[in-house]
């Protein structure tokens, strides 16, 4: 049997990258999964990739309304949750001394509020014993030029798997965060803007400080998910599992 066989799991954020990765890897351990996305068409693209036991909705993680919404949608399919991984986000790069309020409310808005409300609406849909993961980074202790708003926001993601380890220790529900390192993923291309040459430099870049020579790739962060889904980590709650070549360690 397969190691989340008839679990129900939601990513969010799943309709590319690392989200995306992680639902595929959910599935391929016989889960069924919700994603969500703020864009239809990338949505209906990742549905197709995954194949099977996946449903799409559309939402921002940031509104609190689509949460709603997306929680009411899988309580009248499913009727419970046992999996969550809180992975919708993302940021841009502006130095100190350009920081805009724009900049700072987007970021924090997906980053933390959604997250929080994110987890938050969904316990009333979780069992005891369930499984929730929150996508951190190593920026949240490594410090990045231009970064320090996006690396704040991970800093604080990190901080909530403590606290709700706590919160939800009672009900048996654990509480980790996984910090990728760089993944080979369009989020981390974005960074470099549109040009495609500009986006091989960077990716050659960040390969060239990972130990282990490479950028990571999303099914790899979706493997240790999975991990921390499953019975395998039964024993394990209130860590940062870094997925990260070892950038963060050496």
């Amino acid at each position: 049997m397969s190691k989340l066989e008839g679990k129900i799991a939601l990513v969010t954020g799943g309709a590319s990258g690392i989200g995306l990765g992680a639902a595929q890897e959910l599935v391929k351990e016989g889960a069924y999964v919700f994603i969500t996305g703020r864009r239809q068409s990338a949505l209906n693209d990742a549905v197709k990739a995954i194949g099977s036991n996946v449903t799409g909705v559309q939402a921002d993680a940031s509104d609190l309304g689509d949460l709603d919404k997306l929680y009411t949608s899988i309580r009248q399919q499913k009727g419970r949750l046992d999996i969550l991984f809180a992975n919708a986000g993302g940021g841009t790069m502006l130095p100190l001394g350009a920081i805009t309020e724009e900049h700072y409310d987007s970021i924090f808005d997906t980053n933390v509020k959604g997250l929080v409300f994110t987890v938050q609406k969904a316990l009333p849909l979780m069992p005891d014993g369930a499984s929730i993961i929150l996508n951190a980074s190593t920026a949240s202790i490594t410090g990045a030029a231009a970064f320090s708003i996006y690396s704040a926001t991970k800093a604080a993601v990190r901080s909530f798997a403590r606290s709700w380890t706590l919160d939800l220790k009672d009900r048996g529900i654990r509480v980790n965060a996984v910090s990728p390192g760089p993944i080979g993923t369009p989020g981390l291309a974005g960074l470099a803007g549109p040009d495609t040459v500009k986006q091989q430099e960077l990716f050659g870049y960040m390969a060239s400080k990972v130990p282990m020579g490479r950028l990571g790739k999303p099914e790899e962060v979706g493997r240790a998910v999975v991990f921390l889904a499953s019975s395998d980590s039964s024993f394990i709650t209130g860590i940062e599992l870094f997925v990260d070549g070892g950038v963060a360690q050496v």
